[in-house]
């Protein structure tokens, strides 16, 4: 008779200050692209979910959250407090740094917050691969720990190549108590596609518009359908999707559209050109996009419109 599995399940929340990797680890550790990423600051605005399933360990439900900042408007007021909300709802928080031994004024703040908030706290020290040496790494721990007695583990990784994240996923299991799976196995997020793929609109947009614009922008889908697409048959002799997608990208400032839509409608088409390959690789079909711009003066600090972009508290 065989030993029944003893499954393990729990959920992780990834905080750090903005640009530190959150998104992209995640992104790693799921092996899908579900969080968008950028070097912009605050590329995450809203608590995104998303499940690691191991049929043999058990589930992580990891929740990526707004790098923690100095808020400025009612969206960065929105920002901070659902990403102090996932602090509650974890059993175990991913704090990542980037290695440095200096530790600055906002990572002391999250430190505070961390320790007030009893759960077990797994330093993840990213961006590995820019260390040119092991030793470099190995002072930034020692700086950490020097620093702050409340880790449980610490765990050097690099998001964007892939390191130590076998170490990283060991670690969690370890932390997390034995249990039955929240979500199927075949569950990847619980952000709806409408969601994503507005998201991967303005993924493109932070990459492609100066410094200045990206903090003011949203992105609405208006509407996504599918149908049958009229040039002839696939392959495989069946017929092919094309899905027609319909999207606004909200700006603060009639001068700002005009820098979205760029001379000759160059910019917003590139932003377009570019989403459209994300969207047809998440989608798994052919996919017509159309993008328009609005004005909508000073959203950021409107009640009415963050809850029509979809910025509300969860109840």
């Amino acid at each position: 008779m065989t030993e029944e599995k003893q499954l393990r399940s729990g959920f992780v929340t990834l905080v750090g200050r903005p640009n530190v990797g959150k998104s992209t680890l995640m992104n790693r550790l799921i092996g899908q692209k579900i969080a968008i990423t950028s070097k912009k600051p605050q590329t995450t605005r809203n608590r995104i979910l998303t499940v690691y399933t191991d049929p043999d360990r058990g589930q992580i439900i990891f929740l990526d959250t707004p790098g923690i900042h100095k808020a400025k408007n009612k969206l960065g007021e929105f920002m901070m407090s659902r990403a102090e909300q996932a602090f509650a709802e974890a059993d175990v928080i991913l704090w990542l740094v980037e290695p440095s031994e200096q530790i600055g004024a906002g990572d002391q703040h999250i430190a505070k917050l961390l320790r007030e908030t009893g759960i077990p706290v797994i330093l993840v020290v990213n961006k590995m691969d820019t260390c040119k040496n092991p030793n470099e790494v190995l002072a930034v721990i020692d700086s950490y720990r020097k620093a702050y007695d409340f880790f449980a583990e610490i765990v050097p990784v690099s998001a964007l190549r892939g390191d130590n994240e076998t170490e990283l996923l060991d670690t969690l299991f370890s932390h997390l108590a034995k249990g039955p799976m929240y979500y199927d196995e075949d569950t990847v997020t619980d952000q709806p596609e409408r969601a994503i793929v507005a998201e991967l609109i303005r993924e493109k947009a932070l990459h492609a518009l100066s410094d200045e614009i990206p903090h003011g922008i949203a992105v609405t889908i208006e509407s996504m359908k599918e149908r049958e697409k009229t040039a002839g048959k696939g392959q495989n002799g069946r017929s092919e999707t094309l899905m027609d997608i319909e999207a606004v990208v909200i700006c603060e400032r009639d001068s700002h559209k005009g820098i979205i839509i760029g001379k000759g409608g160059a910019m917003i088409k590139k932003i377009g050109t570019n989403a459209r390959y994300e969207i047809e690789r998440l989608l798994n079909c052919h996919v017509n996009l159309s993008l328009r711009v609005k004005v909508k003066k000073d959203w950021r600090d409107s009640d009415v419109q963050l809850r029509n972009f979809g910025y509300t508290a969860s109840e």
